[in-house]
């Protein structure tokens, strides 16, 4: 077998590097640097997943980290731990008063403390002791869909600050689409309907249901009835944050809905 010393000294040192490259490449992989600028999706924190505005981002450096809760900056100090963990003790912050407050409150609480680090492409998860998660991209924030010609999907049902995700048997049966010209039509859940449709500014009211005469029991009835009330209880403020929808009436019950284009 030969060795390094029946080579010519040349070409023995050159291998001698090589090897000692490979040696300390095999010996680590440290996870991608998350120093960089970040859009924020969603908070999920106590069973609940919060969208962000388009406004929400993290700009992360060595040492400090800057961005906007929404709609009121803040600052942080930042310590990193390699690339696995950072802790954050906040900074100064703006105090405006803003339209989201639910979520600026949450993205405020989540992001201090030590905070691990779940990095893909594109993608940074910041995730908390008690497992809440701030899911951030380095991709733009989608542009929000348009309330009218899009298929929106209900996902959940509101009341008060209580959110409950549509029961499983009933996941995707009720949906709808509002067009230009003053109508919606969808299902309800088991029973199809169409209604008018009136847009005025940060509202909308539909008219009187027409719908199909199915009877409907158990999850999709219940969502079905729920809908139905709600539907017909006067004008509902609507909201879109990138692809997702929520109406609320005046008593504060409401539905959120994910939205896809009616072409789809």
């Amino acid at each position: 077998m030969r060795t390094l010393r029946h080579l010519p000294t040349g070409l023995a040192l050159l291998l001698a590097l090589a090897a000692c490259g490979q040696s300390e490449d095999a010996g680590s992989s440290p996870l991608p640097d998350p120093v960089g600028s970040w859009s924020v999706e969603s908070l999920t924190t106590g069973g609940r997943t919060l969208h962000a505005p388009a406004a929400a981002r993290v700009d992360l450096k060595q040492d400090e980290a800057t961005g906007n809760y929404g709609c009121n900056g803040f600052t942080a100090k930042v310590v990193p731990e390699g690339s696995s963990a950072l802790t954050v003790t906040p900074g100064a912050t703006t105090n405006m008063a803003c339209e989201n407050q639910e979520f600026e409150t949450a993205f405020a609480q989540l992001f201090k403390g030590r905070l691990t680090i779940d990095r893909g492409p594109d993608r940074l998860t910041l995730k908390t002791a008690d497992g809440s998660t701030i899911a951030l991209t380095s991709q733009p924030p989608a542009p929000d869909a348009p309330l009218a010609a899009t298929e929106w999907t209900v996902d959940s049902l509101v009341d008060g600050a209580t959110v409950s995700s549509v029961p499983a048997e009933a996941a995707g049966k009720a949906r709808f689409t509002l067009t230009t010209d003053g109508t919606a039509s969808g299902s309800l859940g088991c029973n199809r309907f169409s209604a008018k449709a009136t847009v005025d500014g940060p509202t909308v009211t539909f008219g009187p249901l027409t719908t199909t005469r199915m009877a409907c029991e158990g999850p999709a009835g219940e969502v079905e009835r729920t809908l139905t009330a709600l539907f017909g209880s006067g004008p509902l403020t609507w909201k879109i944050q990138g692809q997702n929808l929520t109406l609320t009436a005046p008593d504060g019950k409401g539905l959120t809905a994910k939205g896809a284009t009616a072409a789809e």
